[in-house]
C-alpha cells in the first residue's frame, strides 16, 4: 500500500531517447501535480486557476463529467475488474486557458488502498487522446510495478504505429516516477522517463511553483516542436498519421 502525500507538486524531470537510427536524447524541467480524484482543484486557490488548474474536459472525453467518473467510466466500457475507489492523478496544469499534457497517469487503489493498475492517457501534438490501461503484474520492488502494452497511438512523427511499451511505475510517500520503454522488431528504440519529489501542495508553495514556472504546458508544447525540427533537420523520415479509432472511455 502506498500512502502519497497529496495533493502535491512535482518538480519533475523529463528525459526522451531515441536509440535508433542514431542516438538523440534530452531533457528538461517541468512542474506537474499529484492530486487525489475526489478533490482534482485541490492543490489551486481560487485566485490562482487562471494560471494553473486541472480541468475534466482536458482528460478522457470532452465535456465536464468529474474525472473520478470519467475513470470508472472508461474501466467499465473496457471491461477492466478494478474498483477505483481512490484515483491519483499525475499530470501537467491547465495555464492561461492553454494545456498539452503529453501524458498522464491515473493510479488506481481498491478500498484498502492497494494498487489495482495504472492508467496511461497519452495526447499527441494532434489533438488526439488514448488510454492505455496497466494491470498490476510484475513487481520490480517493494514499491515499483512493471507491465506492457501493445503501441496502438501515433505519438512522435517518426515513429510507426507498432511494437510495444514497457511501462513502470514507482509511488512512494514522497517520489513519483514513469518509465517507458518502447520496443520495434525485438530493439529498444525509444525510452522515457518522468520523476520527482512530492512536495505537499499548499496554497503558499503552489503560488511559488506556478510563479516559477508559469506557462509549463507552452513550454513543453514548445520543446517538443523544437525537437521535432532537429530531428527532421537530420533526414529522420516522417511516418504517415493515420486515423485514429480512440477505445472506449476516450474522445
Amino acid at each position: 500500500m502506498v500512502s502519497a502525500r497529496v495533493p502535491a507538486s512535482v518538480r519533475a524531470t523529463v528525459h526522451h531517447r531515441r536509440t535508433r537510427p542514431f542516438d538523440y536524447q534530452f531533457s528538461h524541467r517541468t512542474t506537474m501535480w499529484l492530486v487525489d480524484l475526489a478533490d482534482p482543484e485541490a492543490p489551486f486557490p481560487r485566485w490562482l486557476r487562471p494560471l494553473a488548474s486541472l480541468r475534466a474536459r482536458d482528460h478522457l472525453t470532452r465535456d465536464d463529467t468529474p474525472l473520478q467518473e470519467k475513470v470508472r467510466g472508461f474501466l467499465s466500457a473496457n471491461h477492466l475488474p478494478w474498483r477505483a475507489d481512490r484515483v491519483l492523478m499525475l499530470a501537467n496544469a491547465r495555464s492561461l486557458g492553454y494545456v498539452f499534457d503529453p501524458l498522464t497517469t491515473y493510479f488506481c487503489f481498491d478500498a484498502d488502498g492497494r494498487l489495482e493498475g495504472v492508467l496511461a492517457e497519452v495526447h499527441n501534438t494532434y489533438g488526439e487522446r488514448h488510454c492505455y490501461p496497466v494491470p498490476v503484474a510484475e513487481k520490480t520492488s517493494a514499491s515499483s510495478e512493471r507491465n506492457g502494452v501493445d503501441k496502438e497511438f501515433y505519438v512522435s512523427p517518426f515513429f510507426t504505429v507498432e511494437g510495444r511499451y514497457d511501462i513502470r511505475t514507482r509511488l512512494t510517500t514522497d517520489k513519483v516516477a514513469i518509465g517507458i520503454t518502447l520496443t520495434q522488431n525485438d530493439e529498444v528504440v525509444f525510452k522515457a522517463s518522468v520523476r520527482g519529489d512530492l512536495e505537499p501542495a499548499t496554497p503558499r508553495r503552489a503560488l511559488r511553483r506556478v510563479l516559477g514556472n508559469p506557462m509549463p504546458s507552452q513550454r513543453v508544447s514548445a520543446l517538443i516542436r523544437l525537437h521535432g525540427i532537429r530531428l527532421w533537420l537530420r533526414r529522420l523520415p516522417v511516418v504517415p498519421r493515420r486515423p485514429h479509432q480512440a477505445p472506449k472511455g476516450v474522445a
